[in-house]
């Protein structure tokens, strides 16, 4: 598409349905955060937005999908603190989330809980960093993938407890659920919105949350900064990001429609129950967000010693 008809697009735009990639399988943190906007975002464009969930290679599958899509504004990705974390965790990638993407809004965030199966010993943060340095490589934790917010906060953890802690990455948050539950994995950093109802139905128990504070929906729950980890911290943030030769007034357009959205009493009222916050603002803030974050996990993981694949 030539930059004239994309010029002419931009005047008419959403002139047909918008495709939200969800880079992880459906039933995980990030696909029930974007499941949240869609439905009320779907009325203020006057188009449907479609969720397409392209899971795999830790959310590198879909991140490509939107680099290689024409920049229109047709085809935009669900970002994610994972998308910033791809340069830290590869040599060769097909795109840098800096320069080849642009932000369109921070919607939402939401802090991680530390899990285990509720048949397990450890029933504190101490508990369980002192079985993983007494056992060398016994203790495993599952994630989402490689590259997901929830194995980056496996690493920091993993470095500042100086344990050996395995990582078992699975093809989303949803599938890695399951096999905690059913014992087959150790551990897991679990979004509020697919951990809580577990813990509550006893299926799962709760050591602590990564926020830097408590959290107001489980305020009996330490946070690890305070369990013996000073100082750690890792909330989960959900967008939207688009190629960065997508029209700025597109771009502009998204931004001001996500942003009412955020403002709606009804979606205020279903946050909470997701264990997530509202976010806004800017485009040029979400931007900012992607680049400091790209350079925040490239030190955090060449401080863990992590070989880029």
């Amino acid at each position: 598409m030539t930059a004239t008809c994309i010029a002419v697009a931009a005047e008419i735009f959403p002139a047909k349905p918008v495709r939200l990639i969800v880079p992880f399988p459906a039933g995980g943190g990030g696909d029930s955060a974007a499941r949240l906007l869609v439905q009320d975002l779907s009325a203020r464009l006057g188009q449907q937005v479609v969720i397409d969930n392209r899971g795999g290679a830790g959310g590198l599958i879909g991140m490509e999908i939107v680099k290689n899509a024409l920049p229109d504004g047709y085809t935009v990705l669900l970002s994610t603190a994972g998308f910033a974390a791809m340069p830290a965790l590869h040599k060769r990638l097909s795109f840098d989330p800096a320069r080849d993407f642009t932000g369109v809004i921070t919607a939402l965030s939401g802090a991680y809980i530390l899990v285990v199966h509720p048949g397990s010993p450890f029933k504190s943060v101490t508990a369980l960093i002192a079985y993983a340095k007494a056992n060398p490589g016994k203790l495993d934790y599952a994630s989402a993938g490689n590259g997901s917010t929830i194995h980056l906060a496996g690493e920091l953890f993993k470095n500042m407890a100086q344990i050996n802690w395995v990582h078992v990455p699975y093809k989303g948050a949803g599938p890695a659920l399951t096999d905690v539950i059913g014992g087959q994995v150790k551990s897991m950093f679990a979004s509020a919105t697919n951990g809580l109802p577990m813990i509550k139905s006893g299926k799962l128990r709760a050591l602590a949350v990564t926020s830097a504070k408590r959290s107001s929906l489980a305020r009996e729950l330490p946070t690890i900064a305070e369990s013996g980890l000073p100082g750690f911290e890792v909330t989960g943030w959900y967008g939207i990001a688009a190629s960065v030769q997508t029209p700025k007034v597109i771009v502009a357009w998204l931004n001001a429609e996500v942003n009412h959205v955020l403002r709606l009493p009804e979606l205020a009222e279903r946050l909470p129950a997701q264990g997530l916050e509202i976010v806004g603002g800017t485009a040029e803030a979400a931007t900012a967000l992607i680049k400091d974050d790209v350079a925040r996990w490239i030190n955090v993981l060449r401080e863990a010693g992590l070989k880029q694949e």
